[in-house]
């Protein structure tokens, strides 16, 4: 054997012992090294998560995405536009075709959401394995990109036969409704078992308030009359409610707004001797984010009560559309299910 292909081999065998993440700052290092030496422009972007054969899966549809070094989530750009419906042929470039598909739309009155500005910025960076580089976008152009089609179908201003790209934002769109895109690009890159451990923090931070704010009408009265209607129980105005729905009420709304919450407003609100709360829990949320978020998600909740017949259905819906955090999905109700029949008065 020669001595070359002999440290062939050797350094063969020395990259199989190395952790992934270095095998993946050499790649990258090299790359660096050899668009140096053929004179390309440095690319300042690494991607530390992600693979081409780990894409964020929805149904059959199949978009890369990767996690840069800063914690920005990227989907790649030809999996993003294939993704969403638009050929891969036709002479253009995934970019330019949005943008046509975009101003199309605007011209049309639809609100694009400012779609044009973002999809000419493309993120240009270096994969996890080295490589060529790859441009991609932010994964949250995607919802937008997918509500934008949806609208303009609805309006019946998306065309014939750009129909098949409102179908496909529907099968995207539903299959992050309930997760976040996020989450999910998390989930596929693997980052989720590397996040900061400060995140949950973070989050609480956002959401809980340091001091106990004013008590405001939060909860409207239509919320309590669908729960009465959902279990067929007769509404009386200013009555006194059954303990179960203070149960139902966080399972319902404060285990659905954002991990963690709900334990820690539980936490910082003091109890009477009998266990009822002295305060209310959304006394605790902050007036910027956790106040706004629990309106928004109680008016989520009332559409599908609305548009639910009895309390398993909505159950059903709600555990679908907006699943407790950090919990599976709620076995289905049995067919002799019955409602609590504990006095509503």
């Amino acid at each position: 054997m020669s001595k070359e292909s002999a440290g062939r081999k050797g350094g063969a065998r020395r990259a199989e012992i190395l952790p992934p993440s270095r095998r993946s700052e050499i790649a990258r290092g090299a790359a660096m090294k050899r668009w140096a030496d053929e004179g390309k422009p440095p690319v300042l972007l690494f991607a530390k998560y992600g693979a081409q054969d780990r894409p964020l899966r929805i149904g059959e549809i199949e978009i890369p995405c990767y996690v840069l070094a800063d914690g920005t989530r990227v989907l790649a750009l030809r999996g993003l536009y294939a993704g969403i419906g638009l050929s891969l042929g036709g002479g253009r470039s995934g970019e330019r075709k949005i943008v046509d598909l975009m101003s199309s739309l605007a011209g049309k009155g639809i609100d694009i959401r400012g779609l044009i500005a973002r999809v000419n910025s493309p993120i240009r960076f270096i994969p996890p394995h080295g490589g060529n580089p790859a441009d991609g976008y932010e994964a949250t152009i995607l919802p937008d990109i997918c509500a934008v089609l949806i609208d303009a179908h609805q309006q019946g201003k998306l065309g014939k036969y750009r129909e098949h790209l409102a179908t496909r934002a529907a099968i995207l769109q539903h299959g992050f409704a309930t997760v976040g895109i996020i989450a999910l690009v998390d989930e596929a890159t693997g980052y989720q078992d590397f996040r900061q451990r400060d995140a949950l923090a973070r989050i609480l931070e956002k959401f809980v308030a340091k001091e106990l704010r004013p008590w405001v009408k939060t909860f409207p009265s239509d919320f309590y009359k669908q729960i009465y209607r959902l279990n067929n129980w007769p509404y009386t105005e200013n009555a006194g409610r059954p303990g179960v729905i203070g149960h139902w009420t966080n399972n319902i709304v404060y285990k659905r707004l954002a991990p963690g919450v709900w334990e820690e407003l539980k936490r910082l609100t003091p109890r009477y001797p009998g266990g009822d709360y002295k305060n209310k829990l959304f006394q605790r949320l902050t007036e910027d984010i956790g106040h706004p978020k629990l309106r928004e998600h109680l008016a989520a909740v009332l559409m599908l009560m609305k548009y639910s017949p009895n309390w398993k259905v909505f159950m059903d819906r709600l555990d679908r559309e907006f699943p407790q955090w950090g919990s599976n999905l709620m076995l289905p109700f049995p067919d002799d299910y019955d409602p609590p029949k504990e006095s509503p008065t």
